[in-house]
Formats: C-alpha cells, structure tokens, sequence
C-alpha cells in the first residue's frame, strides 16, 4: 500500500499520521504535484494529493475517501473514531472543521502563490480570509482543553493538528496564532507525539511505515 504525496499537505499529512498512529505498514512516496508532475501523473492522472494505492492496485485519492477505506480495511484505524453517537458526533464536528479550515488556508496560499496578482478578486480572498478564521476560532472554542478528543488520540485531534499547524506554517505572516491559545496549545500537546514527529509537515520527507510497539 502506498500513499503518494507531500507531508507538506495537511491531507497527505492526516493520513500518514493517523496510519503511523494506527501501526498500520505503508509506502510513503513523497511526490510533488508541482515538481514530479509527470511522476505524478503516471499514478493519478487528476494530480490529486493525497492519492493511495491500495494492495489490489486500486487508486483512491481524498483524504477522508481513504480514511473511510482504510477504516473498514483496519481495525485499528477504524477505532480512531468513537463509535458512541454523542461522542463521534463531536469528533465528526471537529474534523469537518478542521477539513475546511485546510481548504480555505489552501485556497489563500493558492491565491497569492499562483495567480497573478492583477488577476485576483479581492471579495474572494476575504471571502475566503474570513471563513478561515471562523474555522480557527470555532476550533480554538471546540478543541479539548486537556487530553483529546475521546479519551484517545484519534482522527479528529489528527485533523485539527495537521489543519493548525499548516495553517500556521504556510499563512504565518496573515494569520496570527496569539487569538487562539487554546487551539496552539492542543497542537504543541499532538506535535510532540512519536506519530506527529515521524511525518513532519515539511517538503520531501519521507514517513517511516509504521511506529514500533
């Protein structure tokens, strides 16, 4: 099974970190969907990161199309999840949060990095700019205080982690951390986590397949 993509990604991210949590053996091909685009293209053609190719061959790309499959694939990935309705609804809560607080933190580097600037639309980028931020202060209120989500590390404080810190990496000089104490918090607590440390949201780094017991 490999996992095509840079960990650069907070969605290539998410996976790599939630299979290494879940010791469950992987390939991780750190391939750029900019620099490797024709490497790239011979595995997926639609240049979609994350892609996974699943044992049989089969190309799956979205991160939570893969985490879906790989939940009813793994046991162990599948318990990452709360299975009590109240509880996975809050963790279901906090991962679609975190979901498009990675879209729209995407969508504004985008913005700068590859449009021209007499090409952009100002109403859209604050558009975007102001869900990005609802989405880091609706996590800042929602993201446990101590401890995580359900006891457990699970999906969703992956989500959230891997949202925040690309976040906070690739939009540093328009998005402020100071406003969200209780969010930077929870992430320093995830980041320093054996499964956070082996895929570091840094460019070319390759995963390790699994966290030993």
């Amino acid at each position: 099974m490999q996992l095509i993509g840079m960990l650069d990604s907070p969605f290539v991210r998410r996976v790599a970190v939630t299979l290494i949590a879940a010791k469950v053996p992987f390939e991780h091909r750190p391939i750029s969907l900019f620099r490797h685009i024709d490497a790239f293209a011979r595995i997926n053609p639609l240049l979609k990161a994350p892609t996974l190719v699943a044992d049989d061959g089969t190309v799956l790309m979205d991160s939570s199309v893969i985490l879906d499959y790989l939940a009813a694939a793994f046991p162990r990935i599948a318990g990452l999840t709360p299975s009590e309705p109240h509880a996975r609804l809050r963790a279901l809560r906090l991962t679609a949060l975190a979901l498009t607080v990675m879209e729209k933190a995407v969508q504004r580097h985008y913005e700068r990095a590859l449009r021209p600037p007499e090409r952009r639309h100002d109403p859209w980028v604050e558009r975007v700019m102001g869900q990005l931020m609802a989405g880091l202060a609706a996590l800042d209120a929602e993201a446990p205080q101590n401890g995580w989500v359900d006891g457990e590390l699970g999906t969703a404080d992956i989500s959230v982690v891997c949202a925040f810190t690309f976040t906070r990496l690739i939009l540093a000089d328009l998005v402020e951390i100071g406003p969200y104490p209780n969010l930077a918090e929870f992430c320093a607590r995830a980041e320093a986590l054996p499964a956070f440390l082996a895929a570091p949201a840094e460019d070319g780094v390759t995963a390790p397949f699994a966290i030993a017991d």
